[in-house]
C-alpha cells in the first residue's frame, strides 16, 4: 500500500508553496497524494498562480470537497502517513487548534491530532496577533508542527523558486518524506 499524504490548502496567501508541494508529492514514488482545496483556496490560487484548481487537483490520486465530511480523511480508521495544511489561514488554524470540525480540512486535522499522526501547519500571516500566537501554541501542544513559511538564505537562492523550494523542503522534512530539493545545513556535496 502506498504512503498517503493529505495536502489541504486554505484561503491564505502562499499558493505557490501548495502548488510546488503538490508537484513534489505527486512525483514521489510510493506516495499517494490526497488533496483538499477550500473554496477560498481556489480563489487565492487563481490570484497567485497560473496553475488552475483543475490542474492542481489532477496531481492528486484523490481530491475531496471541503464539505465532504463523510470522506475517508474524516475518520480515524482511514490511515494516512501525514497531513499538511499549506497555506493555513488564521481561521483554519483557530478551528484546528480548538477542535472545530466544521469542514473536511478541520476535521481531518482534528483526526490527525487525535490519532497521533503527523500534522504540519504552514500559517501565512504577518504580523501575528496574540490570538494567532496562542492558537499556534495550542495546536503545537496538541501535537501539530507549526512551520511558518520562513525561507533561509544559506543556500544562496537565485530566485523565488529557490525560496519556495526551501520552504517545501522543510515541510517534506517535517512529514518524513525524502526529497532532493536542497541540501541540509553544511551537508557535503555527493
Amino acid at each position: 500500500m502506498p504512503r498517503r499524504i493529505i495536502l489541504a490548502a486554505t484561503g491564505a496567501s502562499g499558493m505557490p508553496y501548495a502548488v510546488r508541494l503538490a508537484q513534489v508529492l505527486a512525483a514521489t514514488p510510493g506516495l499517494e497524494l490526497h488533496l483538499i482545496l477550500s473554496d477560498a483556496a481556489q480563489t487565492v490560487l487563481a490570484l497567485e498562480s497560473d496553475v488552475t484548481a483543475a490542474e492542481l487537483t489532477a496531481l492528486a490520486a484523490r481530491s475531496y470537497a471541503p464539505s465532504a465530511l463523510d470522506a475517508g480523511p474524516a475518520s480515524g480508521s482511514w490511515h494516512h502517513d501525514g497531513m499538511v495544511v499549506c497555506p493555513c489561514s488564521m481561521a483554519s488554524l483557530a478551528a484546528i487548534a480548538h477542535g472545530l470540525g466544521t469542514n473536511l480540512i478541520h476535521r481531518a486535522a482534528d483526526v490527525s491530532l487525535k490519532e497521533r499522526r503527523r500534522l504540519v501547519l504552514v500559517p501565512r500571516e504577518t504580523p501575528l496577533s496574540t490570538i494567532h500566537l496562542a492558537n499556534m501554541l495550542t495546536a503545537a501542544q496538541a501535537g501539530a508542527v507549526i512551520l511558518p513559511p520562513s525561507p533561509g538564505f544559506y543556500h544562496r537562492p537565485a530566485g523565488i523558486d529557490d525560496l519556495i523550494d526551501f520552504v517545501v523542503a522543510r515541510v517534506l522534512d517535517a512529514l518524513g518524506v525524502e526529497h532532493r530539493l536542497l541540501r541540509g545545513w553544511k551537508e557535503e556535496e555527493e
